[in-house]
This record gives structure tokens, sequence and C-alpha cells, in this order.
């Protein structure tokens, strides 16, 4: 049996959610308590941005280990996984966008080429990157890393969107439009499900990303400059409220297969 949910309306909900709250937790983490955003920021060689990181990908990867693990699909194991990696997506797109001096343009090209060569060889080693097929180990580990780097993508693409002219809610609503072009294309067409999946799936990153960063950012930049801390907690809340009171229920073939 496929250990990830089913693709629902209830699990986009969810998934926006975590990816919001990834965006205030990363930034709560690299930028408020590790001081990235302030005056001492760099001091003796320390980033808090590869700081944040570092803590995100060890429990990523002590959590993608349970999941591989575990017999059959465990609602709160799941998105628990999904939030460490957005998070971690959050810190290391940070670094690579701003420590590493390659810009956004440059990170979201980088981090495109990763995540489509993630996706290729995923599909040449398993003949499929349906995720209703997700069960093996190996197929796990490629679900896993394919998700954590399309995180890493959104985060970057977020950020590249919203320091532009159209700002937070603008490009906000940029990507809000796209989820909605792709679910017409779902209801309406015969494109491959399983590339409209992941066509949404990363396209709900940056649309976390920009809500997320509307809501912690300072008013003078577009923000609503609310506490990091607290809009974290608010949304973790609302995250778990969901996993509880949504069906969950594991993917079967023919919701993320080839029509």
């Amino acid at each position: 049996m496929s250990k990830v949910p089913a693709i629902t309306l209830g699990f986009w909900i969810i998934k926006i959610l975590a990816t919001t709250f990834g965006e205030t937790a990363g930034d709560t983490v690299s930028m408020s308590w590790l001081g990235e955003t302030t005056a001492a920021a760099g001091q003796g060689g320390f980033n808090g941005y590869l700081v944040g990181t570092a803590i995100f990908l060890g429990v990523l990867v002590v959590l993608v280990a349970a999941q591989i693990r575990a017999r059959r699909f465990h609602p709160v194991l799941y998105w628990a996984t999904i939030i460490a990696s957005t998070t971690a997506g959050t810190t290391m797109a940070d670094f690579a966008t701003r420590s590493m001096g390659i810009g956004y343009p440059g990170g979201s090209m980088l981090l495109f080429g990763m995540v489509v060569a993630s996706l290729w060889i995923w599909y040449r080693a398993m003949g499929t990157i349906n995720v209703a097929d997700i069960h093996a180990p190996r197929a796990e580990l490629f679900y896993w890393v394919t998700i954590t780097l399309s995180q890493t993508l959104g985060t970057a693409l977020g950020d590249w969107l919203a320091d532009g002219p159209l700002g937070y809610l603008g490009a906000a609503t940029i990507f809000g439009s796209g989820l909605a072009v792709l679910a017409l294309f779902y209801w309406r067409t015969s494109i491959s499900r399983v590339a409209l999946f992941w066509a949404a799936f990363i396209l709900t990153r940056p649309l976390g990303a920009t809500v997320g960063d509307f809501l912690d950012k300072p008013v003078a930049s577009g923000g609503l400059e609310l506490s990091r801390p607290i809009a974290s907690a608010l949304l973790i809340v609302a995250i778990i409220v969901l996993i509880v009171i949504v069906p969950q229920r594991t993917s079967s073939r023919t919701e993320a297969s080839v029509d």
C-alpha cells in the first residue's frame, strides 16, 4: 500500500499551510533566533542560514528514516516530515540565494535543474514518479529528496517574485492563479495527472513563502510585521486541527495516474 495520503482538497489545504509554516518557522530560527538579519550577522564566520539548515536537515533525516521504516501510512509522521522538508527548504534557499551570492534568479534556476534531475533519475530507476506508488524504500527516498528540493526551489521562486514590484500579495496572487489554472487543467483536460501533481506541488511552496513573508516581514516592506513565533504557532495549530478533522487515507493508483 502507498505510504502517502490521497491527493484531495484537504491534502492541498494542509500542504499550503505547511509551506507557510515552513517559511515563518525557518525565518524564526535563522533570522530571529540565530540573528541572520541583525547587525551582528556573519561575525566570526557564523551563518544563521547554514546553522538553521543543519538543524532542520538533521530533523528531516530522522523523520524520513522513520517514514521509510514505517509499515503503513501514518498521517502525523507524514505531515511532520513534510513540515521538516519545507523548513529545511526555507533555510537552504536563503543560504543559496543570499549567503552564496547567486541571487534569486541563479538560485531558482539551479534548484529547478536539481528538481528536474531528481525526477528524471527517479523515473529511470523506478519506471514511474507516480506518488501512488510510494511504498518501496528506494521510491520513498526518491520521493523525499524530490520533495525537499521542490520546497527549496519554491522558496527561491517566491522570494524572487515577492521582492519585485508585485510585492508579497501580488506574488501570492500570481502563484494562487497558477494553481487555479492547474486545477482547471486537471478537470478539463487529459494532461498527465502525474505532471500536474508535481507542478502543483512545486507551486504551493512559493505561495506559502509569499504568504509567510507577508505575515512576518516589516510594514515598510509590505508585510504585516507579525511575530514570527506567534504566526508559526497559529499555523501549526491549524495544521494539527486539519490533520485530525480531515479524513486521512492512502493514495490509490487511479488518483495520480496518467489518464
